[in-house]
């Protein structure tokens, strides 16, 4: 491990904003300090966000720019890339910013119940041969909806026309009203405040003229989770650290 990558995780254990917490003490019984106070850590009641999987935070900044009557929080397994959105969020002082590092799955330890009005999920691996790690599959479905309020609103931009279709067909399948659906953001991406925040891995699919799709879609509670089965043609292009497809289409 290079010294510049141990520099970034000192320096999140240090950040105030950022927070982690031991896979061994969650399942040993140790509650969270922060789960069901979060309101009390930004010292307000406004609404709570969700960047799950956000990478170098992009997004989580990116929102709370934008948005200062929202609080915001990246949560994702990668110290090094999430320093980075982190350190830009001090660098421009803003304070309804934190920052999770721990595995998705994980989330129901670090929040509580109703403690969440809205989940960003950007550029996932879409998980074509892993239904179970979709971030939108019904699995993790069910873990949002023990934090998520009711029909709290979940968003997904992906360059996969697989993860797309398949999250499509899962909403319809389970009821989820969806409140907006675009094959490609391109005709109103730069004049849309949120939709024009472009991260690192969408700049990369964008210069390979891949175009990028977004999902809006409520979670109504509760709900008798169904996954789809149908036959979706896998993304053609290999992606950035995701193993080649030989297959041309899978059930799912």
């Amino acid at each position: 491990m290079g010294k510049n990558k141990l520099q970034k995780f000192k320096d999140i254990e240090e950040f105030p904003h950022v927070f982690q917490m031991p896979y061994s003490e969650l399942v040993s019984g140790k509650v969270f300090e922060q789960k069901g106070k979060w309101h009390a850590f930004f010292s307000n009641e406004r609404p709570i966000v969700l960047e799950l999987g956000c990478g170098r935070g992009e997004y989580t900044v990116g929102l709370a720019e934008r948005f200062p009557e929202k609080n915001f929080i990246g949560v994702d397994i990668k110290g090094a890339r999430l320093w980075a959105g982190a350190k830009e969020a001090i660098q421009k002082q803003l304070t309804n910013v934190a920052f999770v590092r721990t595995h998705i799955e994980l989330i129901p330890y670090f929040f509580a119940q109703n403690e969440i009005s809205e989940i960003w999920l950007t550029f996932p691996d879409p998980q074509m041969k892993k239904r179970n790690k979709r971030l939108t599959s019904t699995r993790l479905m069910q873990q949002y909806e023990q934090i998520l309020v009711p029909n709290g609103d979940i968003h997904l931009k992906t360059d996969s026309a697989f993860l797309y279709t398949y999250t499509q067909e899962m909403a319809k399948l389970n009821g989820l009203p969806v409140i907006n659906e675009l094959e490609d953001i391109a005709p109103i991406a730069t004049s849309d405040p949120v939709l024009s925040i472009r991260t690192y891995y969408e700049q990369q699919w964008m210069a390979r003229g891949i175009t990028i799709k977004y999902l809006h879609f409520k979670l109504k509670h509760p709900v008798q989770w169904e996954e789809p089965d149908i036959l979706i043609p896998l993304d053609e292009y290999r992606s950035y650290g995701r193993e080649k497809r030989s297959e041309l289409q899978l059930r799912v």
